[in-house]
């Protein structure tokens, strides 16, 4: 009787905690994703190829927070959950795709500089979208193991992250043609990969481990941690942009104010140079 209790205490607990990061992740990281894709778009337009994974990666989350609202209420059941992890999975396959592509940008230059265009980017991105549906379809067939199914090839990318990370921060080491700004901000773009997978999505393939071999889903904490996420990746565009100036200018709004501002600087000193 007291086991029983403790244990309608502890769901009772993790309910509320989980109402309150849905509700949290979505009203802050829904207007902050999309903002964060409106200005990724000036960002392709200006013929920059990395923010179109980022993009791809943006929508994945906004997937995700979506539909926790409908998991959280229990509206679609088992479609909810599906959904939920085609989101997951879709997130972690971009994250691989953007280490890898600032990887390719140091060790292979030449090849990435004659190789980088959008029609590449999105077949690539396509391709990419096509993975989860297949782990799904995976889960219907082997059910009775979908969950250690799912933990491995969540753990599948880790290694990878890890590889491209020292592998870039080796060919950074010996190269002078990249400018230390550009290091910086692919080094940032890598560690904040690595960081989000490791600490957000990491305890949750050890939970989905943990279900699967124990027949049990005891452990939320992963669950909990990966739910964050979301309001993770938008600081990707950070590192996607040279400083704080050309992040404001990606926006028209800003960029018609700073044009006008700096109109006025050279009209002033027009003036004073005339009068002197």
């Amino acid at each position: 009787m007291g086991a029983t209790s403790n244990n309608s205490t502890l769901n009772v607990t993790y309910d509320e905690i989980q109402y309150v990061i849905t509700l949290t992740t979505f009203s802050i990281g829904f207007p902050l994703i999309l903002l964060a894709i409106y200005a990724m778009y000036f960002l392709i337009r200006a013929d920059h190829m990395a923010p179109i994974y980022v993009i791809n990666l943006l929508i994945a989350d906004f997937i995700q927070i979506s539909v926790r609202l409908i998991v959280l209420f229990d509206l679609w059941g088992i479609v909810g959950n599906l959904i939920e992890f085609f989101g997951i999975s879709a997130s972690i396959s971009f994250m691989v795709c953007i280490a890898l592509e600032r990887y390719i940008v140091i060790a292979f230059p030449l090849w990435y500089r004659f190789r980088r265009n959008i029609k590449y980017s999105l077949i690539v991105s396509s391709i990419v979208w096509v993975f989860p549906f297949i782990q799904i379809v995976l889960f219907w067939a082997f059910s009775s193991v979908s969950f250690i199914l799912f933990a491995v090839m969540l753990l599948i990318p880790f290694p990878l992250l890890v590889f491209f990370l020292v592998s870039t921060l080796k060919a950074l080491s010996v190269s002078i043609s990249v400018p230390a700004v550009e290091q910086k901000r692919i080094i940032g773009t890598l560690g904040l990969v690595l960081g989000n997978y490791t600490l957000l999505f990491l305890p949750l393939t050890i939970q989905y481990l943990i279900s699967g071999i124990s027949g049990t889903e005891n452990v939320y904490i992963g669950t909990i941690l990966e739910g964050f996420s979301p309001l993770v990746d938008p600081l990707l565009y950070v590192f996607m942009r040279k400083g704080a100036k050309d992040t404001l200018l990606a926006f028209p709004c800003f960029d018609k104010l700073m044009g006008e501002q700096e109109q006025s600087q050279v009209t002033n000193m027009t003036d004073i140079e005339g009068s002197g």
